[in-house]
């Protein structure tokens, strides 16, 4: 646990001491799953043909403090199987309650990317054993900043309207597996509208993009060997370095009867950088038979640069001593690698276009827990593999 867990956790223990002066209700919830995949060469949610009891298991502890005159304070302690079961802090916030149908927040928040955001750890809240990879597939989730919500009865219509800006530091998933990221004026807006047994919701985020390239050897060797030609638009074009970036989220729900279906379209794009623009969604349906419920998702994600990226860089430049040189890896050897080629490739490398079907079953068993087990079928066009993927386990709440 790091130095800033530590002093958070010191403070949702202060929570817990001080039950004399605050009403604090702990709550928490569990995800014990097994996995591995069935089919294919290639890991696919942390799987692989190895059984794994860790990757998608985890444990965590909801402490809310009631602090009287319209304060609340939460906190949230999570610990994961792929992480060795190391607690850290997901949420620590607290809230102002200016009515009946507002409130103001402030702190360590979830983003809300997505319908399910809010509940996104909390596998007891969904029918999926993971909600569907290729829209929920970030690997951030929180920031740091405010939150405003307001609730409302539009006619007939049940309205939840929220106002966020912020910002967000630490390493995601994008050029490697841990890239040193910051977010900075996160501005966003997330409204839903619901009647009856049918809801819908969209939203929009906008920030001032920076990731650091460092552990991606040839993309930051690259950049720095457009610099060294003067090419420093085609440089710029490739880093990450506070560049804006937009997401939009729209999605519905309906549960009519025991029919259920659900389905989000998602859009995210970072503007003048090697990040490809991304493009996901899914459908998924599924019924209830009194505590079983049986499902199917079908999924898609595809991530590719514009036609307009490619074959920005020249193949030569003009020299007022040299004349004209090559603008390659090595000058003085014809045979060296060009520029062109290998922004080329950088951006062809962030093409990704996959499919998933996936089916499963949802089992009811106790009134706080139930049982899943789900198979995924990955189709991966850019290396022509499929990959299938089965886990079992169980969600629980307390």
């Amino acid at each position: 646990m790091n130095k800033s867990n530590k002093l958070l956790f010191v403070a949702a223990l202060g929570l817990v001491s001080s039950a004399v002066q605050a009403e604090v209700r702990i709550n928490g919830f569990a995800s014990i799953y097994a996995g591995k995949t069935t089919s294919g060469e290639q890991s696919v949610y942390g799987f692989d043909d190895d059984i794994s009891f860790a990757n998608e298991s985890k444990f965590a502890v909801q402490v809310v403090a009631d602090l009287q005159d319209n304060l609340t304070a939460t906190a949230q302690l999570i610990a994961r199987g792929r992480d060795d079961y190391d607690a850290e802090f997901e949420w620590a916030y607290v809230t102002y309650h200016i009515d009946d149908a507002s409130q103001l927040s402030a702190g360590k928040m979830r983003i809300p990317f997505y319908k399910y955001s809010d509940y996104l750890d909390v596998g007891y809240a969904y029918r999926w054993v993971r909600p569907p990879q290729s829209v929920y597939g970030l690997s951030f989730s929180t920031y740091e900043g405010a939150s405003y919500l307001r609730n409302d009865v539009l006619g007939s219509w049940d309205s939840s309207l929220q106002l966020l800006y912020g910002n967000l530091s630490e390493d995601i998933v994008a050029y490697t597996y841990s890239d040193a990221a910051k977010m900075k004026s996160i501005l966003g807006i997330n409204w839903t509208v619901s009647r009856d047994w049918f809801s819908a919701r969209a939203a929009y985020l906008t920030a001032d993009v920076s990731i650091d390239a460092s552990n991606l050897a040839s993309l930051s060797q690259l950049i720095a060997g457009l610099e060294q030609f003067g090419l420093a638009n085609q440089a710029s074009d490739l880093r990450t370095e506070e560049d804006r970036g937009y997401f939009l989220g729209i999605g519905f729900s309906i549960d009519y009867n025991n029919i259920l279906v659900d389905g989000e379209y998602t859009e995210l794009e970072v503007d003048n950088s090697a990040l490809a623009p991304q493009q996901q969604f899914f459908v998924s349906v599924g019924y209830r038979f009194g505590d079983v419920t049986l499902h199917t998702t079908y999924e898609e994600n595809e991530d590719k640069h514009k036609n307009s990226r490619f074959n920005t860089v020249p193949l030569t430049i003009n020299h007022p001593d040299l004349g004209t040189i090559p603008v390659s890896t090595d000058p003085t050897n014809p045979n060296a690698p060009s520029l062109r080629s290998l922004t080329n490739l950088a951006l062809m490398s962030a093409y990704i276009d996959t499919s998933t079907w996936s089916v499963g079953m949802r089992y009811d068993f106790h009134p706080s827990a139930a049982f899943k087990v789900e198979y995924s079928r990955v189709d991966n066009k850019v290396i022509d593999e499929q990959t299938g993927v089965m886990a079992v386990g169980v969600d629980v709440v307390f």
